[in-house]
């Protein structure tokens, strides 16, 4: 099985969709014409996760997929058929939560002497003097003091081992701060054994950086006095009950217990306070999803052995890496990954912002496809939209249309509101740099914190990547560092403008010291979250002119993509990344491809959609309560309904609520105003009732189905067939109508699939067309173009160039064309209702030779050959030449 994948079918894990439902299934993608199946993440989650990304242990496979038999299952059912495999490796953090992740475990009870300690990005220099060498744990529901008085937290003891308990939660307990307890329990029973257990505690070491060997000799002992306490307790009903009459001892005396606790190396604390005092770097604002130092070589071997060993056994073929912006050293990372896996497919999930390239010292591939997902959707959106629905949108919400604006603002909230613990950790650092330099030591705390947010607001991507250890800063790095400090001192007049000079020096180098480079490594791993949590996750739930432009490295500001640049991308990705993995849909995406098809026809159509907009808005203003919802929601659920529909009331319940949850502008995740969500509630399900608006509703969206098929036809069509490896995420191969995670990962009809995709050979061109509403010209479309990738691969490699090819006519700006090699040509409509079906005299020339249509079974001669011919039996086209 080669590495690379023709093309690859992304399935998303989880306790209802396992290991032997992916073996099951195998046959059938082989049958659709993909080479490679592309799984979530499959090393040990947490109990019950739905997407794997929260890895309690990299080194087992997860027992609730079907554990190591489960896996080596799908391992011979996808070589029966022929299929490579890719898998999702998760290396910037690891689910914490409970027991269930041993090497955290591991340092909730042995603090800095862990085995572990260095494993996590923990600042245990950073704690507080109220806490010194602890890591502090937001998880409690009150403050520490009324929840430890009202009696919620509770010692236990049970099989030698001493445990605290809150609901559900459970966490270590040092054992050398039991000596006081054992002595008790010693006396009650009069057990000198027990007694000489006690002081044996006490010889524990003491949590502090030790050598290597004396926390092996903890560890040794530790685990040795257990089982003897264990036995002893087992064997000796007097040392039982002593032991339990001191938990319970203590589990009434609030300052006992509270002495015990204070003893352990975490802080319990009031959930809240992880906006401001966590000392454990997150992914973005979990505090349930602790980093990892994978650039450290231990913590990457033992992160990466199941994974580099399946690679290097044949088991799989490619890597696709989650979130490697979080990581110190990206460039790093991959060349450590490259070098135990030379022969790898390895894809990154970067988000690169419009007008951004990938690194180029990262030895990889290329990304996940969202940089093409947007390009190729920017086709299906009509310029000439953009006014009249910006005018309208600020008319009916009465928002602001700058983007770029609000961006900012929310961007400003996400690090003061969800960052700030991390915001906080580096203002502490540059406190300590500034202290190290007279000219800017008077500069306080609440000024550094200031130009840290502003910068990091102002910066125009996910991140830089300057390597403090190497002292290498590239020019695209200073030229983003550069921009956001020069925004950033026109954002803030008042604050002192040597300040941000000082702070780009820091950030491009050229301070010298440890700590100044590790300003500028953390202040990496700051901006990516802000960009992540500030736009993807606040400002696309609050900015709805368009909402089929609010996609994940996209640019809602960016009304549309001129073919021009789309081709000129595709050029560019076949000289640079032509193997880079090229996406439609995700596990991640906001919409499915499908309902931004959909959308995108509104561009063309803004008066017709503008006044049933209003016609709905009024209809609809009886099930309004209190001003609920704002104008801006409810521009939102009328957009989405269109794209959806039809779709159920509790699908849309649950996704409006995620929206305005996620928009914070009157609700949050964290601060729920329960009045504002039953308001939208109502809204909601009284509009979906009200059998008026449903059928004006089915009239209006009813027009856009057809149309909105073509669409996601020409740019499916586009991604099977331009420069990289294209991906299907799991059931977009017929028509798909989800929204934002969990909508998108509902179980998929796979029997009906394979029922469809058997039909397919008895069946004429105009059999699938007159099936379309059970999406049959999705599925043959996607079952002839990655048959023809299978058996001509040679026309879609890197070697295969790609050319652009003009249509000529009244209606040539509703075409894009482009020919693969010599012998493969694509051809798909744009901005269709606009096109209307009519074509009039537009033609596309074709080179030389007898080309067969693959979707109809034509031929064409060479020559000028008209659309309205050539697209008359089916929406779009795939030539290959016969002769």
């Amino acid at each position: 099985m080669t590495p690379e994948p023709s093309a690859t079918y992304r399935v998303q894990l989880n306790p209802e969709f396992t290991f032997q439902d992916a073996a099951d299934i195998a046959p059938y993608l082989a049958d659709l014409g993909v080479s490679h199946l592309y799984a979530s993440p499959y090393l040990q989650a947490a109990a019950g996760s739905m997407h794997g990304y929260d890895v309690v242990d990299p080194s087992r496979v997860n027992a609730e997929l079907g554990g190591a038999s489960g896996h080596a299952a799908l391992v011979q059912a996808l070589k029966d058929a022929n299929l490579g495999h890719v898998i999702d490796v998760v290396p910037n953090h690891m689910a914490i939560a409970g027991r269930e992740n041993p090497w955290w475990w591991d340092v909730l009870e042995n603090g800095p002497s862990s085995s572990y300690a260095t494993y996590f990005d923990v600042d245990w220099e950073a704690s507080e003097e109220r806490w010194p060498n602890k890591v502090l744990l937001p998880v409690l529901g009150d403050h520490y003091g009324r929840i430890l008085e009202d009696g919620q937290l509770r010692l236990a003891f049970a099989d030698g081992v001493f445990t605290l308990h809150y609901f559900e939660n459970v966490y270590p307990i040092d054992p050398s701060s039991l000596v006081e307890l054992l002595n008790r329990a010693a006396e009650i029973a009069g057990s000198e054994r027990l007694g000489f257990l006690a002081d044996s505690h006490a010889w524990l070491p003491r949590p502090s950086v030790v050598s290597r060997e004396a926390v092996a000799r903890r560890h040794r002992d530790k685990a040795v006095l257990g089982e003897l306490l264990a036995a002893m307790a087992h064997e000796q009903p007097a040392v039982a009950a002593a032991i339990e009459t001191e938990v319970n001892r203590v589990n009434g005396d609030p300052d006992a217990l509270d002495a015990l606790i204070d003893q352990q190396n975490y802080r319990l604390a009031f959930w809240r306070t992880s906006g401001r005092d966590l000392g454990y770097r997150r992914f973005f604002d979990v505090d349930d999803l602790a980093g990892l130092r994978v650039e450290q070589d231990e913590v990457f071997h033992a992160t990466h052995a199941l994974p580099v060993r399946w690679i290097q056994e044949g088991v799989a073929q490619g890597l696709r890496i989650d979130h490697p912006d979080g990581l110190r050293d990206p460039a790093g990372y991959f060349r450590r990954l490259r070098e135990v896996c030379p022969e790898a497919w390895i894809v990154a999930e970067k988000i690169l912002e419009p007008g951004e390239t990938l690194p180029p010292d990262w030895p990889i591939e290329g990304t996940t496809g969202y940089d093409f997902l947007n390009l190729a959707g920017g086709l299906f959106v009509d310029p000439a939209g953009e006014a009249p629905l910006t005018r309208f949108y600020e008319e009916f919400t009465g928002e602001d249309t700058d983007f770029h604006a609000l961006a900012r603002e929310c961007k400003l909230k996400v690090l003061t509101e969800l960052l700030g613990s991390e915001l906080n950790r580096l203002t502490a650092l540059f406190v300590d740099i500034c202290e190290q330099h007279r000219r800017h030591r008077d500069y306080t705390r609440h000024e550094l914190r200031q130009a840290l947010r502003e910068t990091a607001v102002c910066f125009p991507v996910y991140r830089s990547y300057v390597r403090a250890e190497e002292g290498i800063v590239a020019p695209a790095d200073e030229r983003r560092v550069r921009q956001s400090i020069e925004h950033a001192i026109a954002q803030r007049p008042d604050l002192d403008a040597e300040l941000f000079q000082f702070l780009q020096d820091l950030l491009l180098l050229r301070v010298e010291g440890s700590l100044e480079g590790e300003l500028a490594m953390r202040f990496q791993q700051l901006t990516g979250p802000a960009m992540a949590k500030g736009i993807e996750d606040t400002a696309f739930y609050r900015f709805h002119r368009l909402i089929g432009l609010n996609e994940v490295g996209g640019d809602p500001a960016r009304f549309g993509v001129d073919p021009a640049d789309f081709h000129r991308d595709c050029a560019e990705r076949l000289a640079e990344h032509p193997r880079s993995m090229l996406a439609s849909s995700t596990h991640d995406t906001k919409r499915s491809e499908d309902v931004r098809a959909r959308l995108a026809l509104l561009s063309e159509i803004p008066g017709h959609w503008i006044e049933a907009a209003r016609r709905w808005a009024q209809h609809n203003e009886r099930y309004r309560s209190e001003n609920a919802p704002d104008r801006n929601t409810e521009y939102l659920f009328y957009q989405t309904l269109v794209g959806a529909w039809p779709i159920e009331a509790d699908r849309m319940l649950a996704y409006m609520e995620k929206a305005i949850r996620e928009a914070k502008t009157h609700t949050s995740w964290t601060d729920q105003n329960e009045a504002y969500e039953k308001a939208v509630r109502e809204f909601v399900a009284n509009v979906m009732g009200d059998s008026d608006f449903a059928a004006d509703l089915e009239r209006f969206a009813g027009g856009l189905v057809t149309p909105g098929r073509i669409n996601s036809l020409a740019q499916t069509l586009l991604k099977l067939t331009a420069p990289g490896a294209p991906d299907i995420y799991q059931g977009t191969e017929l028509w798909d109508l989800s929204l934002v995670d969990p909508d998108n990962r509902r179980p998929v009809d796979y029997p009906l699939r394979k029922r469809l995709l058997d039909a397919l050979p008895a069946l004429t061109v105009e059999d699938i067309m007159e099936r379309m509403d059970e999406g049959l010209p999705k599925l043959w479309l996607i079952w002839h173009t990655l048959h023809l990738r299978r058996e001509r691969p040679e026309h879609f490699g890197p070697s295969s160039a790609y050319t652009p090819l003009a249509a000529e006519g009244a209606k040539a700006h509703h075409a894009v064309a482009f020919q693969r090699g010599d012998s493969v040509i694509t051809v798909v409509p744009r901005l269709v209702m606009g096109l209307d079906g009519d074509w009039a005299d537009t033609t596309l020339r074709i080179p030389s030779g007898v080309w067969r249509n693959v979707l109809t079974g034509e031929e064409h001669q060479s020559g000028a050959v008209a659309l309205s011919q050539l697209l008359a039996r089916f929406p779009v086209a795939l030539l290959t030449r016969e002769k």
